[in-house]
């Protein structure tokens, strides 16, 4: 993914608001550019961070635009496998030896790896050049206030899964990202749900977990409105995502 130059956003709450009133379309950008410095994210542009997920170790490194994503686990004959997805493509290694798999496997493992990095570094990506920013105006779960916002990317620079439409809910008064959602459209496709929990900050960027969950029943809730299935009790809890041992490391931009 290719980001763009944040420059941290000047105005005034009640600006803000101003803006959100009259021009939609500054707005989104303006929501999203003011949660991202509030996440501290703007710092993973150029820095290290690692952290476990799952059985799976991950390293990450981005530096100039310049990105190298890590995985490594093992299979069951406790071979050591490492995955390494960088600006040039994607290899397998198997006890640190180059592995031969399918074009298909390959851009399985990709985006395997890119989503989990995806999903623990939001809201930094909701600035790549692909993203296609909507204000949905703002809306209450739980009795608290949040901007929602709809996302759907460009062909160009969207990956495979160009077709998927995000959701995302910043807390009005501290932009927080408390929830986010997006619909699917692989295999039988589908529509999640996620909760943070557990937010805390690591060297200044604010890393969280999420209560994965997914409708109770298929068919009969609208995505664009799936806060108020999980109001309803109409979602139930999928798995959790949890990252451990997170460490991060800024490195200077050369």
């Amino acid at each position: 993914m290719k980001l763009l130059n944040h420059k941290p956003f000047p105005f005034s709450i009640p600006i803000i608001l101003l803006i959100l009133h009259f021009n939609p379309l500054v707005a989104q950008e303006s929501v999203v550019d003011k949660a991202i410095e509030v996440s501290g994210m703007e710092k993973m542009k150029n820095a290290e961070a690692s952290f476990t997920f799952r059985k799976h170790t991950y390293s990450y490194r981005r530096q100039n635009g310049q990105f190298t994503y890590t995985r490594i686990g093992k299979n069951k004959d406790s071979s050591m496998v490492r995955d390494v997805y960088t600006n040039k493509g994607f290899t397998r290694y198997i006890d640190d030896t180059v592995a031969s798999i399918t074009d298909e496997r390959k851009n399985a493992y990709t985006n395997s790896v890119n989503s989990v990095m995806y999903f623990a570094f939001l809201p930094l990506w909701l600035k790549d050049p692909a993203v296609v920013l909507e204000n949905k105006g703002t809306t209450f779960i739980k009795g608290i206030e949040y901007h929602k916002i709809r996302v759907i990317f460009k062909k160009e620079g969207g990956g495979v899964d160009y077709e998927d439409v995000f959701l995302y809910w910043f807390d009005v008064e501290d932009y927080s990202m408390d929830y986010l959602a997006y619909k699917y459209f692989t295999g039988k496709g589908g529509m999640r749900f996620r909760e943070a929990y557990n937010q805390r900050t690591v060297n200044g960027v604010t890393i969280q977990d999420y209560r994965n969950l997914q409708p109770k029943i298929e068919g009969g809730i609208d995505f664009d409105e799936i806060e108020k299935a999980f109001e309803n009790d109409q979602l139930e809890e999928l798995s959790l995502i949890i990252l451990k041992n997170v460490k991060i490391k800024k490195i200077p931009k050369t």
